[in-house]
């Protein structure tokens, strides 16, 4: 059973618009990184499907979130098969997202009430995956398309929730830039941890991120 209902998870997506998108084959590396953004302000994670000991280090982060996060909703990233949205969704994500858009991926997270987040690059695509029943599509890489592409798509498409991952900064400039284009959430991966051995920096950096995000929603 899901922690959350599926709205619930949007809601928060929505409420809480950065999410990092990380991977690491250490569960006590990944576990700090966690609890860093985490005391900064995040409340939702993306765990990236991209080793072969992710299975491991996810199942360790969802016991570590329960009892130390409880607040943090903890999704898997970077799956393409049902077996593994499955797979995943048994071990207690929060949300699924994808790199592509699969049917048979949306029909799983359908069957157990799961957000499905499908990447998506054109038009097509992204109301392709709307008419699958995505409610949040993640535009991938946002640093070939550019923020002007999110200002022109917002004409025919004005109210599709989009997450743009790739290309964006942990910095206000670039910030501003990407919520002024009309995105609903950004994710951020090695941009957001290259200093992240200073744990109580990468907290601060975080936190000075979200309060200017919440300048932006105003």
């Amino acid at each position: 059973m899901p922690r959350f209902s599926s709205d619930h998870i949007l809601e928060t997506v929505l409420h809480h618009p950065i999410v990092p998108v990380f991977y690491h084959a250490e569960a006590a590396y990944a576990k700090r990184i966690m609890q860093a953004c985490y005391d900064g302000g995040l409340r939702v994670f993306e765990f990236t499907n991209r080793g072969e000991k992710a299975p491991q280090v996810f199942a360790e982060l969802v016991t570590f979130v329960r009892d130390t996060c409880p607040d943090m909703l903890l999704g898997i990233g970077t799956i393409y098969q049902a077996e593994e949205a499955e797979r995943f969704i048994a071990a207690g994500a929060d949300f699924v997202v994808q790199p592509v858009t699969t049917a048979a991926v949306a029909a799983v997270c359908q069957q157990h009430d799961v957000p499905w987040l499908p990447g998506a690059m054109t038009l097509n695509e992204i109301y392709n995956a709307t008419q699958l029943g995505a409610k949040l599509v993640k535009v991938f890489p946002g640093n070939v398309v550019g923020p002007g592409y999110i200002k022109s798509l917002r004409g025919p498409m004005p109210t599709v929730k989009i997450m743009v991952t790739g290309g964006v900064e942990p910095t206000t400039e670039s910030l501003q830039e990407w919520f002024g284009a009309g995105v609903n959430v950004v994710g951020m991966g090695s941009q957001l941890f290259k200093n992240a051995d200073d744990t109580e920096a990468l907290s601060r950096q975080i936190a000075d991120l979200l309060k200017f995000v919440d300048t932006l929603k105003k």
